[in-house]
Parts: C-alpha cells; structure tokens; sequence
C-alpha cells in the first residue's frame, strides 16, 4: 500500500484560519501555504485509497491531480448562495464511478472538516432518470433492498440516509413497504470519525471499511443505472 503519514498538523490550523480570513487577499497570500498543508496530504491520501478501491470495484477513479481528478476545488460556487464567501472551509474527495461525469454519478465520498469526518459512498441528488432508475430497483427487488438497509455495517453508520421528499414519489402508493426510502432523493451510507483520526496513517484503512460498508448499496445503485460494479 503506498505510505500515508496522516494529515499533518497544519492541515487543519489552515481552515480554521481561513474561516476568520475568508477573502481572496488573505487566500492568495496563503496559497503556498494551502498548496503544502492541504493539496498534497490530499494528494497522498487519494494515491493511498487507490489499492484499497480497487479491492471494492475497479470501475471507481482514485485520480490524485489537485484540479480534474478526485479532490474538490476549495472554491465555493456563490452563484445562488447568499454567503459570498469565496472559499470552502473543509477538504473533501469524491472517487467517482468511471462512466460518471460530475458529483452526481454513483461514487464513494471523504469529508474533512475542523468539526468532523465523513467517509461513505452511495450518489448524491442523481438526475431524474437515475432517480426513477433506482426506485423502480428498490420496488421491483424488495427483498434485496432489505438485505441493505438491514445489514449490520449499514446500521452501525446509521442505515442509508439522504434528504427525503414529504410526499410519496409519483406512481408509489403510501402504504408500500419500502416508502420512506423510495421518498429519498439521495441515497448514501456514511461513517462520522474524530477530526483527530485525520492524523493516523490508520486513515485509509478507517475509510477503506466504511466504503466497504457502502458497496453493496454502490453496487445495487449501479445495477440500477447499468453499470458495472
């Protein structure tokens, strides 16, 4: 497995300064020090998950470049925000599936924040197609959609989540089995940790289970979608 120290020290000092310097300014005179302690560290977490990925499925992309690969842009996308801060204040990667284009394809997902960490995998707000796709997966194969949601890595982690509808989805009646999860309009299975364990060259390893933990629901996703897995 490649070598990964952990985050290091500065990793997180950088966001907490740059929450109290959220300005172009103070970011252009600290871009050197962003490029150190955050890009590269994120860089060699990527280059380490790779092997551990490739275990789970080979048709999900570890790409290590800091612009285009798996690693999001700190900058904020303001356009429809009535924050204007221009910078995000966490670290976040996205490994994913090889067919997809955007943060909307199925993929697995590592969030690093002053407060918390987030690893899982699942998609994230799939386009109505896709959307349509997996509800008919999930009413048309009940049986296999409980195996997921009641499977002991998938409760641990606080089962699949995601943000609901108020109403049963169109073509779905109230009283089926499974309507709480068909009014999911993402569907993801996702682990908290200590931002502390963002120091341990354990990392990988931590995040490789509970990517784990997601694949049979990665997996169930991308037969939806006809993907391969």
């Amino acid at each position: 497995m490649p070598d990964f120290p952990g985050f290091p020290a500065d990793f997180f000092r950088f966001f907490r300064d740059l929450k109290s310097n959220n300005n172009r300014e103070w970011f252009k005179d600290n871009k050197p020090r962003y490029q150190a302690a955050v890009q590269e560290p994120m860089s060699a977490f990527i280059t380490a998950m790779a092997p551990y990925l490739k275990r789970i499925s080979p048709h999900y992309v570890a790409d290590p470049r800091p612009n285009g690969g798996s690693m999001f842009r700190i900058h904020r996308d303001t356009r429809f925000s009535n924050d204007k801060t221009p910078y995000k204040t966490h670290a976040a990667c996205h490994f994913r599936h090889a067919a997809g284009r955007d943060v909307n394809a199925p993929g697995f997902y590592a969030h690093f924040a002053t407060d918390t960490l987030m690893f899982g995998g699942g998609v994230w707000q799939p386009g109505p197609e896709s959307l349509a796709a997996i509800r008919e997966m999930i009413a048309d194969n009940p049986v296999a959609w409980s195996k997921i949601t009641s499977a002991k890595p998938v409760k641990l982690r606080g089962g699949v989540q995601g943000e609901r509808l108020k109403r049963p989805p169109k073509g779905y009646a109230t009283g089926h089995p499974h309507i709480e999860d068909l009014k999911l309009k993402s569907f993801y299975v996702m682990a908290a940790a200590e931002p502390k364990r963002a120091r341990s060259g354990d990392l990988p390893a931590e995040v490789a289970g509970a990517f784990r933990a997601a694949a049979p629901l990665s997996c169930f996703v991308c037969e939806a979608l006809d993907l391969p897995f």
